[in-house]
């Protein structure tokens, strides 16, 4: 679990988080929502250490982010995977060194070892016989699958995940986004996802956190976003006719 306390940061003189507070679940899709420049990305990159904030507490399981000393910091990072927004694969590795990257850097296994590993993830994420392939030579898909199966091959506590369907077609959004919420769920990883999919908040939003400028504008799960009263997150969330119409279906199976 992960508790944010009075998380606020500025850049510039320009506030970009304001008081933020909120708890993301263990075992659950834990999805941070919000128009471009709400504060998201600078929000997640407070929570992985990559920005330090003015004021406020991260609690990682009960310890503070922020009052962790070089070696405490070290040990946390073993247990953070990240799926970043473009995969960020290594374009000059092959598919199997960019899973064992990780495992190279964080673990003393022998090479065996590390190729089992990298196998199982793989099987994992049900990607077979492409090892000895460069991310060149794989779909957009296919790379946002390696990448996830880098961000688990650690098994991580915790899982933050960028945008994971950028850059992908419809069918393939949805294909990711049920892998991560299984792995989520068969782990019990607190995942935390920063998302534009109006699909993913409404089909796996566990938990969810509405930014509006910087500011907590509403937290609560996929069933209560339906029926929210707020009008900024309703124009955010149900802009277009599609997914208006979409609002009044779900309302309807729910009531």
């Amino acid at each position: 679990m992960i508790e944010v306390k009075n998380l606020s940061k500025a850049f510039s003189g320009k506030v970009v988080l304001d008081n933020v507070s909120c708890n993301l679940y263990k075992g659950k899709m834990n999805l941070i929502i919000g128009t471009s420049g709400s504060g998201k990305s600078v929000f997640m990159k407070c929570m992985i250490g990559l920005i330090q904030p003015e004021k406020g507490q991260i609690f990682f399981d009960g310890k503070d982010l922020l009052e962790m000393n070089k070696d405490d910091k070290k040990e946390l990072r073993k247990n953070i995977g990240m799926l970043f927004q473009g995969s960020a694969l290594f374009d000059s590795m092959t598919v199997e060194d960019n899973i064992k990257f990780p495992l190279d850097m964080f673990t003393n296994h022998t090479l065996k070892e590390k190729k089992n590993i990298v196998n199982g993830v793989l099987d994992r994420v049900n990607i077979d016989g492409a090892n000895k392939k460069f991310p060149s030579e794989i779909s957009g898909g296919m790379q946002k699958r390696v990448a996830l199966a880098r961000a688990i091959v650690l098994k991580p506590k915790f899982l933050f995940v960028d945008e994971p369907n950028s850059g992908l077609d419809p069918k393939t959004s949805l294909v990711i986004d049920k892998l991560i919420m299984e792995l989520t769920r068969e782990y019990e990883i607190t995942t935390v996802v920063n998302t534009h999919d109006m699909n993913t908040v409404l089909e796996s939003g566990d938990n969810i956190l509405y930014l509006d400028y910087g500011k907590k504008g509403w937290e609560g799960t996929k069933e209560e976003i339906i029926f929210n009263d707020n009008a900024r997150l309703n124009d955010f969330i149900f802009a277009s006719d599609f997914l208006r119409a979409a609002k009044e279906k779900r309302m309807k199976e729910l009531s």
